[in-house]
């Protein structure tokens, strides 16, 4: 390995599983990897705990293998701010200092939020790296978004940036008078489109995935619940399009990246809500780095954060 070689370990944790990955930069090489599921329903301690574990076998695994690692990027679907705290319990009620404490024999950890860690990842090396200004929207358990300008994800006044589905679409019925207080998440995450389509067929689906395979398969009501979800994602993506004036829109996450119906809709549906011909023809396009996203952008916050405490000490 030539002496510009950085190893760095990038972890992805997620609200159903937590990704591990050893990369090597500058090329971006995933060198091992493996994941575990996240069981966030446990207590934070036990989960942070399994974590840890897993990284330090992962990192014997990586040794063995004659690559030495020299830092961990942590990637926590939470609100990350500009030095790295924490700012949101969401899933996992954790302290930045906790999580440096426990990686300490391991290596420095750079933490950052998950969605501008897989934003970093297409910037640098995904569907991302031709353009100057994009959306990175991410998919899954959760529904989030970056604005990446220069190769750098917007960090905003705080850090606080990506909750595009956590707010409620509060509104009025005319008909009925009914209120609507869901949030977008509550209809296009993938615990929403198993939630959705279980209230009229109990036990019909656990992930996401079963929801889409149902409608694959010709199963009517999941390809409804398939076509609202993607239907509410498209326009709230357009309405980001209209204010943003992105020169593409990147899709990732893991229904993020599903084909088929959910594709099709959510590409119908953004173009379809675009307000302006002159933003209709946006790229959309499915992440480049796929669903390891997160965990190599991840590891590429730290490695940028280290080349940049480098340069302070030149």
């Amino acid at each position: 390995m030539g002496k510009a070689t950085f190893i760095a370990m990038g972890i992805d944790v997620g609200g159903t599983k937590t990704a591990f990955g050893v990369v090597r930069f500058p090329a971006g090489e995933v060198l091992v990897e493996k994941e575990i599921p996240t069981g966030a329903d446990r207590s934070a301690k036990k989960v942070l705990d399994d974590i840890v574990r897993a990284a330090s076998k992962l990192a014997v695994d990586n040794r063995l293998k004659g690559a030495t690692l020299s830092a961990v990027g942590f990637g926590i679907c939470e609100l990350v701010g500009r030095r790295g705290e924490i700012l949101s319990h969401n899933l996992l009620n954790w302290k930045t200092a906790q999580i440096q404490r426990q990686f300490a024999d391991l290596a420095p950890v750079t933490l950052e939020a998950d969605v501008r860690a897989g934003a970093l990842a297409e910037a640098l090396f995904g569907a991302g790296k031709s353009y100057r200004i994009f959306l990175y929207v991410t998919v899954g358990t959760g529904i989030s978004c970056s604005l990446v300008i220069d190769g750098v994800p917007y960090l905003g006044m705080h850090g606080a940036t990506g909750t595009m589905a956590s707010s409620s679409l509060t509104w009025v019925c005319e008909t009925c008078g009914d209120i609507n207080k869901r949030t977008l998440e509550q209809i296009a995450s993938g615990p929403a489109l198993v939630s959705r389509l279980n209230q009229e067929q109990p036990g019909a689906a656990v992930t996401g995935q079963d929801v889409l395979a149902a409608a694959a398969q010709g199963n009517a009501t999941a390809e409804c619940v398939i076509r609202s979800a993607a239907t509410a994602l498209g326009s709230t993506i357009s309405l980001l399009v209209n204010v943003l004036d992105p020169e593409a829109v990147i899709i990732g996450g893991g229904l993020g990246l599903s084909k088929g119906i959910f594709w099709k809709t959510l590409i119908e549906s953004t173009r379809n809500h675009i307000w302006s011909d002159i933003h209709r023809d946006v790229p959309i396009l499915p992440a480049a780095t796929g669903v390891r996203c997160a965990m190599i952008g991840a590891a590429a916050a730290a490695w940028k954060a280290h080349m940049r405490q480098a340069s302070a000490k030149r």
